[in-house]
C-alpha cells in the first residue's frame, strides 16, 4: 500500500494514508505540504522501529528512527514506569522504619529504579532499548 509522507512542524514525520476516493497522487497534490512524497509503507520502520513513531525522521526520501530521539522517549517512558514501583517501595520502607526492621534491600531497589534511566544511554539498538524495564 502507498502512503504519502511528510516531515512535520514538530520534527518528525507524518503519514497520511489515502481513503482510495482518489487517486494518490490527487491527494498529494490536493492535501500534501510542500516536499511531502508518496512511498509503500513497507519502506517505512517496522517491528520495534514503529514503537518510536515519534522518533521517525525523513532524509532523502527515507524514513529512519533518531536513536537519540527513542532513547529519550525510552527514559521518559521509564520514569512512567517507576512511579508505582517507588510508591510501593515508600510504603515498605515506612513500614520496615515503624517495626525497625532492615531497609537496606529497600534502599538498594530504590536506588536501583533512580539508576534505571542511566542504562539507556548504554544501549545502540531499539530492541535494546524496548526491552529495558524499570
Amino acid at each position: 500500500m502507498q502512503v504519502i509522507i511528510f516531515s512535520n512542524a514538530n520534527n518528525g514525520v507524518s503519514v497520511c494514508v489515502p481513503t482510495g476516493e482518489l487517486p494518490i497522487e490527487a491527494v498529494l497534490a490536493k492535501d500534501a505540504p510542500s516536499g511531502a512524497i508518496i512511498v509503500d509503507d513497507a519502506t517505512l520502520p517496522q517491528g520495534d522501529g514503529a514503537s518510536f513513531f515519534d522518533a521517525w525522521e525523513l532524509a532523502n526520501g527515507s524514513v529512519s528512527v533518531n536513536l537519540d530521539k527513542a532513547k529519550a522517549m525510552t527514559k521518559t517512558r521509564l520514569r512512567a514506569e517507576r512511579v508505582p514501583l517507588f510508591q510501593a517501595q515508600d510504603v515498605l520502607f515506612q513500614r520496615a522504619q515503624e517495626s525497625s526492621s532492615d531497609t537496606s534491600a529497600i534502599v538498594a531497589e530504590k536506588q536501583r529504579l533512580r539508576d534505571v534511566t542511566k542504562l539507556v544511554d548504554a544501549e545502540t539498538t531499539l530492541e535494546g532499548l524496548r526491552a529495558l524495564k524499570a
